[in-house]
């Protein structure tokens, strides 16, 4: 379904329970790592660990596991192709990372950022040399009933004004968020339960 002019584009429910709830056993069963931005990395924390460690839990604090596997991968892709073309993007990709298992309990949160980087990546000899991101989304693993909080956002300039849009859509189980990553967006606070997602980007190779 089409909103605010294409901002993102969201699917109510379209993943089954079935596939979220399995989706989630495979996750919970691969080890948990503290979420990291594009711009911090664990080798950083050295001399100015626990101040560097701080100024990280501002921007964003989760925990996240990677998924690989081509059958989660499929499911998603579909998606992302379907609202793609309902939106009227017509985005090209020829890459994709591994997805991101994304777990908030109360007080975690992911600040405002773009999943696009200010340049493609610079990686030789790496798959993903010379890639941006183009298109990325959110899939809401978590029944609306088991947490509060947890809110996707979305921040645009409209006639030199900041304008924010909530995205309550995807609020159902298996409901999923498609935009394209140079779009402002951030998670607000979870303030009680777990909120359970996932989140994959698709880039284009320059």
């Amino acid at each position: 379904m089409i909103n605010n002019r294409n901002i993102y584009w969201y699917f109510v429910g379209i993943l089954p329970t079935h596939f979220c709830d399995d989706v989630i056993k495979f996750a919970q069963e691969k080890n948990k790592e503290e979420a990291q931005t594009g711009f911090s990395k664990k080798d950083e924390f050295t001399v100015f660990k626990k101040r560097a460690k701080k100024k990280l839990l501002k921007t964003r604090n989760s925990t996240v596991n990677w998924l690989d596997e081509f059958w989660i991968h499929k499911e998603l892709n579909q998606v992302a192709e379907h609202a793609n073309r309902s939106a009227g993007w017509g985005f090209y990709w020829d890459a994709g990372e591994a997805i991101q298992f994304t777990e908030y309990t109360k007080g975690q949160h992911y600040d405002w950022h773009q999943d696009r980087w200010e340049a493609p990546l610079n990686r030789p000899n790496n798959f993903f040399h010379n890639t941006n991101r183009v298109l990325s989304m959110t899939v809401n693993l978590t029944d609306p009933k088991e947490y509060e909080g947890g809110h996707l956002e979305f921040a645009t300039i409209e006639k030199g004004k900041l304008k924010k849009y909530r995205c309550t859509e995807i609020l159902p189980k298996g409901s999923v968020c498609v935009f394209p990553s140079d779009i402002w967006h951030r998670v607000t606070p979870v303030k009680k339960g777990k909120r359970i997602s996932l989140v994959k980007w698709l880039s284009k190779r320059y």
